[in-house]
């Protein structure tokens, strides 16, 4: 008799607490890298203050959630970028669409904007972070023969732009993250992450509406255009 694999109980239990239509919504609200309040979850998705904190406790329990409190407050946030990977890796799976049309014209401009340019976790998707990826590799700064890797020009690159990238971490340089609205690889790793940070700091990013959509500003246009000859109509 085969005796059952020792990670399977494990496995279940993880599948088990992403399987819930609440927590999944807190899981894919956290991908803006973001700390949220349980109310602002609770309104997100719906439910009871008193029905949320339960399902936040379970993903705190579980490890998929870190919390903190501020006198009166709960915030919680995904517990780390591995975390946020899963989440994503799993919504990619789901294809480009829903199934259905949009109940409003405020929701079809919302997924419209994140489907041009948004946060996943700590790095840029969409549209926005297909086009970087793509101009990062036709300039020789990012090569994608087997799993991403930035050049040694690359490095440089991040160098020159001020985009600092902490070589003392134990995180990828560079990883490849599936993009669920585009269907191809975007760029993630510190290298994703110190880009969108530098991205929003520098005011070349602005965060719009409640969720994890971004937009380019006139700012943002020109340093991408003269840093990666990127154009405008790519980031439509």
């Amino acid at each position: 008799m085969t005796s059952r694999d020792p990670q399977a109980p494990r496995l279940a239990r993880l599948a088990g607490l992403i399987a819930d239509e609440t927590r999944a919504a807190c899981l894919l609200a956290l991908l803006d890298g973001r700390a949220w309040t349980a109310g602002e979850l609770a309104r997100h998705a719906g439910v009871a203050a008193s029905t949320l904190s339960e399902h936040l406790g379970k993903l705190v329990a579980g490890g998929l959630l870190a919390e903190e409190r501020q006198g009166r407050h709960r915030y919680v946030r995904l517990a780390d970028a591995r975390v946020a990977q899963l989440v994503e890796d799993l919504a990619a799976q789901l294809g480009p669409g829903t199934g259905r049309r949009p109940r409003s014209l405020r929701e079809s401009s919302a997924g419209s904007a994140m489907a041009r340019g948004r946060t996943c976790y700590d790095h840029l998707a969409g549209r926005l972070g297909i086009a970087i990826t793509d101009a990062l590799t036709v300039r020789e700064l990012l090569t994608q023969d087997t799993g991403f890797a930035l050049t040694e020009a690359g490095v440089d690159w991040f160098d020159s732009a001020g985009i600092a990238l902490d070589r003392s971490s134990r995180r990828p340089l560079a990883r490849a993250c599936l993009d669920w609205t585009e269907r191809r690889p975007h760029l993630a790793g510190m290298a994703g992450a110190a880009l969108c940070r530098h991205a929003l700091d520098a005011g070349w990013c602005v965060r719009i509406g409640s969720e994890r959509a971004v937009k380019v500003t006139a700012t943002g246009e020109r340093a991408l255009s003269e840093l990666l000859d990127i154009g405008a109509a790519a980031l439509d």
